[in-house]
């Protein structure tokens, strides 16, 4: 265990230098860039308790590797080696396939795969597997994201979040969306049971028996769903099930309805509805942005555990199988607990913002 006796830490301008560099360059792994950070924040003065308060770090975690470096400077902040045969691969041939890995593309493919960039390097394929496993990196992988160009982000992320956060007294909170064009799907051949060793099988072919729209409203304190299942998808459809909403909720409560920025939201006749209902506040989520709605998650939930390999010959089929899942549900439902702040979202959002700046798009 580290000494509980501060030890003093001074950098030379060498020290520095690299130490910066491990915390600014992209291809450091994160726990070699997180041990410079603690060197540098030790270097600035204050405790080891003063320290991890400001890295939000365990205090013994930054008094080891104060110790560490003061002890071994540098080579105090690489992994300790550890008991085996010794490495045949030195750290400037794992840098080469990580920093190729990162930052090149092979002259014909979007990424390289382990194969690709052995023959590149001259390494071993199972060696740069084991590389892309220590240092996370999956290039056969690409995930898609879309940033808001909503003017009011900011205001509409903070007013959402802290509606499940820190929600108001005498009121109910309601993530209310519509789940639309669901598809009565039937397979062409009956669907074979699962079997020891062997998969349920469904043909790929299907024929459709027609669609239909569920409307949800998910009760963020609860887990409780208020739902109703239309044929089509107009401001009617949403008008009646406001109406179901409001008939639901005890009349004492005050309505909090978070919602996407849908047409079908902002009508004319729902506008006059809400004027003579003062009990329902909307909060709209920024557009674009429907993750910051809980009842996508449940929507999530029906989808995979119903809808996704269900087999109904008619929309009415469809229609009552959800009505029961729903029903079920509500017998034992579990509310989704919402953890991040506004402010950490924000954070979260701008790193990303400003990676992508840095790749030069």
């Amino acid at each position: 265990m580290p000494s509980s006796k501060l030890v003093p830490l001074v950098l030379s301008e060498e020290e520095r230098r690299v130490l910066v560099g491990w915390t600014r360059r992209r291809t450091t792994a994160q726990g070699l860039a997180m041990r410079a950070r603690i060197v540098l924040a030790c270097a600035e003065g204050g405790s080891n308790t003063d320290v991890a308060g400001r890295l939000r770090l365990n205090r013994s975690t930054v008094a080891t590797w104060r110790a560490r470096f003061v002890r071994d400077r540098l080579d105090g902040l690489s992994d300790e080696p550890r008991p085996g045969r010794p490495r045949t691969i030195t750290d400037d041939q794992v840098e080469h396939v990580v920093v190729t890995t990162l930052e090149t593309k092979p002259v014909n493919a979007t990424h390289w795969s382990t194969r690709s960039l052995a023959a590149q390097t001259g390494m071993t394929q199972s060696a740069v597997s084991r590389i892309w496993r220590a240092f996370g990196l999956k290039p056969h992988k690409v995930d898609t994201f879309k940033i808001s160009k909503d003017p009011l982000f900011v205001d509409k992320v903070r007013d959402v979040v802290g509606l499940y956060l820190d929600p108001p007294g005498k009121a109910v909170v309601l993530c209310v969306d519509e789940k639309s064009q669901i598809q009565a799907l039937d397979r062409s051949a009956p669907v074979l049971p699962m079997l020891p060793g062997v998969p349920e099988r469904q043909s790929f072919d299907y024929v459709r028996h027609g669609t239909t729209s569920l409307f949800a409203a998910l009760e963020i304190a609860t887990g409780q769903v208020i739902s109703a299942v239309k044929r089509r998808h107009r401001h009617q459809e949403f008008l009646a099930f406001l109406r179901t909403i409001d008939k639901t909720v005890p009349t004492e409560l005050d309505v909090h309805v978070i919602l996407d920025n849908l047409s079908t939201h902002k009508t004319p006749a729902v506008k006059t509805w809400l004027l003579k209902h003062p009990r329902f506040h909307l909060h709209f989520t920024p557009t674009g942005s429907s993750w910051l709605n809980l009842v996508e998650r449940f929507f999530a939930e029906i989808t995979v555990k119903l809808l996704r390999r269900g087999v109904h010959r008619s929309v009415t089929a469809l229609e009552k199988d959800i009505r029961t899942w729903i029903k079920q549900w509500n017998t034992n439902p579990k509310p989704y607990v919402w953890t991040r702040t506004a402010d950490q979202i924000l954070e979260s959002l701008a790193a990303y913002c400003q990676r992508i700046n840095d790749s030069g798009h």
